[in-house]
């Protein structure tokens, strides 16, 4: 089914369309994608089910065609889509004609006779008129570095020995093109309004806005109405009741841990140093014990996770992380992407900053919301200027602070803090670019 954009079909009888399919079947997603094409006496159509402009209507409801045999009464129903057709407007510019002499012909006669070009001996091009057979007393030497573009040769060309239907094409086309100047002029007009109306300082909110969002869109759930620091990001955004009762079997072994078994773990560096370190301060109550415990294994199970690139296991947490978890994992914290013929579960970018923000949230809570961000920093084998943006990001205040025990003294540590009010979002600042040392 299709509609046009700039108009409405009279007479779809002298129409005909061209559907051209994509070759890669293996692909799901590129053996649905159609391009479809139409030719009118004036202008050419083409649409496709792919692009930006696609039509929003195809994926939001289903689309049907009923045909119905007369003879019967019956009507047999199919699958359809809706394809938006648009004119298509060529203003090819600028593509200069490259001709060696090797090429051309040794007559002095033109090489093409629809052409227009007539080579001459000593290397130089000229311009015939049509109406010469001879193209005697009527030539125009040019240089070949100074050749017309070729779009303004097959103009030429057409207007001369074009169809009927040619002529009207190139006639729509011409007026259709809009010089590049004008539409330099235009916006610079447009962009000098916007400035003279909303202000230069307007302008740079909405960026610094832009892109808050743009980073917000990878953190926990923030309450900025909340009366106290655990409102602000809440438990159960972090981890569900569900997910917070399938990590007590796993938990377990750290709430009965002993002090040599919490040696034994360090020198085999077998959970990340922020766990270490928050095992030998385990409360002594039970219930409070039991809960710190639960964070601590999911929070490792997160840092261990955003080290994995591509997911090929069904369980990549191994046999002991409970299958809540697992999927939580899978769905939250991997984006689908295709290889090699099949879909796999990846860890990108914005994937490891959304763990990461999960992973700062968590220690807050553990912490009674202050965290060393350098030692969550090193587990997760992240830059500094990227988990500050994150925590940044999150509304924390940042601050110096003194390294735990067991590293360098001499590093300066990054503590965050979640304290009410919350502070105003910024933008992550600019790197600076290094000098050249000549």
């Amino acid at each position: 089914t299709v509609r046009f954009s700039n108009g409405r079909l009279q007479q779809s009888d002298s129409l005909q369309f061209t559907v051209y399919r994509n070759k890669d079947k293996a692909h799901p997603r590129k053996k649905h994608r159609r391009i479809l094409v139409s030719e009118t006496e004036r202008l050419s159509y083409v649409a496709n089910n792919f692009s930006s402009g696609v039509l929003k209507c195809n994926s939001l409801c289903r689309y049907f065609v009923g045909v119905l045999d007369k003879d019967s009464g019956q009507m047999e129903v199919y699958n359809a889509e809706i394809f938006n057709m648009q004119p298509l407007l060529s203003g090819r510019k600028g593509n200069a004609l490259k001709l060696s002499t090797k090429s051309l012909p040794a007559s002095p006669w033109c090489a093409s006779s629809h052409c227009g070009l007539c080579w001459l001996p000593g290397g130089s091009f000229c311009l015939i008129s049509a109406s010469c057979p001879q193209h005697a007393g009527r030539r125009r030497p040019l240089h070949p570095r100074a050749l017309v573009p070729c779009a303004l040769q097959m103009d030429l060309c057409i207007e001369a020995f074009g169809t009927s239907k040619q002529k009207r094409a190139l006639s729509t086309r011409r007026l259709n093109t809009v010089d590049s100047d004008v539409v330099s002029t235009a916006v610079s007009r447009a962009a000098a309004n916007v400035i003279d109306a909303k202000g230069v300082t307007a302008l740079i909110q909405d960026m610094t806005q832009e892109d808050t969002q743009n980073i917000s869109s990878f953190l926990p759930p923030c309450n900025e109405d909340a009366e106290k620091p655990e409102q602000v990001y809440k438990f159960e955004d972090i981890l569900s009741p569900a997910e917070y009762e399938a990590l007590r079997v796993p938990a377990a072994a750290f709430v009965n841990i002993t002090a040599e078994e919490i040696a034994k773990k360090a020198e085999e560096k077998s959970h990340c140093s922020f766990v270490l370190e928050q095992l030998k301060l385990l409360p002594a109550d039970g219930k409070s014990r039991d809960h710190t415990a639960r964070c601590l294994w999911f929070l490792d199970t997160l840092v261990k996770f955003s080290c994995l690139k591509v997911i090929r296991k069904k369980h990549p947490m191994g046999p002991d992380c409970p299958h809540t978890i697992s999927r939580k994992l899978m769905k939250n914290f991997t984006s689908l992407t295709y290889n090699n013929g099949s879909v796999q579960n990846l860890i990108s970018a914005s994937m490891k900053a959304k763990i990461t923000a999960y992973v700062i949230a968590l220690a807050l809570h553990i912490n009674s919301f202050q965290t060393d961000l350098t030692v969550l920093q090193n587990d997760l084998k992240l830059p500094e200027s990227r988990v500050l943006d994150i925590a940044r990001a999150m509304r924390l205040r940042i601050s110096n602070a003194k390294g735990l025990p067991g590293l360098e003294e001499d590093q300066k540590h990054k503590l965050g803090s979640l304290s009410l009010p919350l502070p105003m979002q910024k933008a992550a600042e600019g790197r600076r670019k290094r000098r050249r040392m000549t």
